[in-house]
């Protein structure tokens, strides 16, 4: 007999699930993008073709949209509703003060402005994801302006990272769903998330940075045997 192949994705598959386990009928979501969502959103559609789960989302991406469509996930836009009730979103890194790194998926201007939205921001991730400090591995991505996007990337590198202009496999730039250039910075070490965060975004150029600063509510950690354990 073939030895069983272990799923090295079971860690956030659980995580995500258990969060998206948390939506009750009537709840306008934000919808996170990524991966790890995209365990959030099978798992809800599940929960509406077997349990008659009443809901409604708003997405942070294109490609978000386009598959909760696929999957039969009601979605809206933040321009019709008030408040949403969670938003249910991955991250790249998060330490112990609950400060995360996002941008990944190049959605981390949306993915702000819903995780803003909500009255609480609901974090899945595995267990790979919890760092001591951020930034000594994941690259943190800042979404400028293409116009003067030179400019902007040499008073970014003026922090103290160095920087480069994020790029498809044809070498042309990577275009975000807001029309916006990422650049992908590499910093030492994030001792302090919150000055940094309020340094990129004085600058002229930037959109936002992927640095989430007290916006996390509970997050939800998935092991890689599959166990989930919920930080407060």
């Amino acid at each position: 007999m073939l030895p069983r192949m272990s799923d090295p994705n079971l860690g956030k598959r659980a995580a995500a699930r258990a969060a998206a386990d948390l939506v009750q009928s009537g709840m306008k979501l934000g919808l996170g993008s990524g991966s790890t969502f995209l365990f959030a959103l099978e798992r809800l559609a599940e929960r509406i073709r077997s349990n008659k789960l009443q809901i409604v989302g708003v997405p942070t991406s294109n490609g978000t949209a386009d598959a909760a469509r696929r999957l039969g996930v009601p979605i809206t836009t933040l321009d019709e509703v008030e408040r949403l009730d969670l938003a249910i979103d991955g991250a790249d890194e998060i330490d112990g003060n609950k400060a995360m790194i996002k941008g990944g998926g190049a959605a981390l201007v949306r993915e702000k402005i819903v995780a803003a939205a909500a009255k609480e921001m609901i974090v899945v991730v595995d267990s790979g994801k919890l760092v001591a400090v951020l930034g000594r591995k994941f690259l943190l991505p800042v979404e400028v302006l293409p116009f003067g996007w030179k400019q902007t990337q040499r008073a970014v590198a003026a922090t103290g990272c160095t920087v480069a202009r994020r790029q498809l496999q044809d070498q042309s730039p990577l275009v975000t769903d807001n029309g916006s250039f990422i650049l992908d910075c590499k910093y030492d070490g994030i001792g302090e998330p919150a000055r940094l965060h309020a340094r990129l975004c004085s600058l002229p150029g930037v959109v936002d940075c992927g640095l989430f600063v007290g916006m996390a509510g509970r997050v939800f950690v998935g092991a890689a045997d599959g166990a989930v354990r919920i930080l407060p």
